[in-house]
């Protein structure tokens, strides 16, 4: 899906605008969740419109501004709403939000390798190396005579990297690194890059990653972990893996496979839950959630679902 907000109208932004506004003041009722239903399932129009105006507010979440947090943690009042009505549009009226993003989002378009949404991708590289891309990741490769350069845009890469004269270095938000030959995931966030050694080892500005190790860099340094997550490395197999996770980090990681907003209940965040899910089945996953801890799946439509204690 392409991610343009030209491809919907202003009118239908706006209309997209309310319905968030209203999900999250909590006050739809059963006629009104009924309404919203219908208006998503009413053109192809509204329900781009829609996933855009969650996208918007994803970002608007994670943006170090004073005026967006002031506008998302006001009390619930008129002019909380004003705030945050226009914040949204301003993030639908610039084209995708440059203003908002960290990123130029025109070189995820562009990039030689894409993944979309929810889905998966792997490529040979012209060394024999291999390339996986997680869901909704973009990467770029130029490989020369005397360099190997992966670019990666935005998203999560695993790397199986084939020995070579040519050093293999990975461009990311928060710097440059160099790996050796060997297996290795690296997954770009806001403001953060994470990296996992399998095999061989990585480097950046003067910190060293052994196979076994993993670490994360913030702008403040490198910070570093002795074992691997036991979820590192599992979407290659289509597996979310949970060793005594926070719900809350469990659904999150969730939510990066499918369309819509996926929350968490601040009451049930930290149940810990542990096993191996198959994420091609998002659906099924919330409904075993059910029969493993103490919650119910409420969803108000497909794209707006949350995860609450039971009563």
């Amino acid at each position: 899906m392409n991610n343009n907000a030209g491809e919907f109208s202003a009118n239908v932004a706006e209309q997209a605008v309310h319905w968030l506004i209203e999900i999250q003041g909590g006050t739809l009722d059963a006629h009104q969740q009924r309404a919203m239903e219908h208006w998503l399932q009413a053109s192809e129009e509204h329900r781009r419109a829609w996933e855009h105006i969650l996208r918007v507010n994803q970002r608007l979440r994670g943006l170090n501004s004073p005026l967006a947090h002031a506008a998302l943690q006001a009390p619930r009042s008129a002019s909380r709403r004003r705030a945050l009505k226009a914040l949204l549009l301003l993030g639908v009226g610039s084209a995708c939000g440059l203003t908002l993003q960290a990123h130029n989002p025109l070189p995820p378009l562009l990039a030689d390798y894409r993944s979309p949404l929810g889905q998966r991708r792997q490529a040979r590289l012209d060394d024999g190396s291999e390339l996986h891309l997680n869901t909704a990741s973009a990467a770029d490769v130029r490989f020369d005579r005397d360099q190997r350069l992966i670019e990666l845009l935005e998203g999560e890469i695993l790397l199986s990297v084939a020995a070579d004269q040519r050093p293999l270095r990975v461009l990311t938000g928060e710097g440059l690194l160099k790996l050796s030959a060997g297996r290795f995931n690296v997954r770009q966030l806001p403001g953060q890059i994470r990296v996992s050694v399998f095999q061989g080892s990585a480097s950046s500005a003067g910190q060293l990653l052994a196979a076994g190790q993993q670490a994360h860099s913030d702008g403040h340094g490198w910070h570093t972990s002795s074992a691997l997550d036991a979820n590192a490395g599992a979407w290659v197999d289509g597996m979310l893996v949970a060793a005594h996770m926070r719900l809350g980090d469990f659904l999150d990681e969730l939510g990066r496979y499918r369309r819509g907003q996926l929350n968490c209940a601040p009451a049930v965040a930290n149940l810990l839950i542990s096993g191996s899910y198959p994420l091609a089945d998002s659906e099924r996953i919330l409904d075993l959630l059910e029969v493993a801890l103490p919650v119910r799946v409420r969803r108000f439509t497909r794209y707006w679902v949350t995860v609450e204690a039971r009563a």
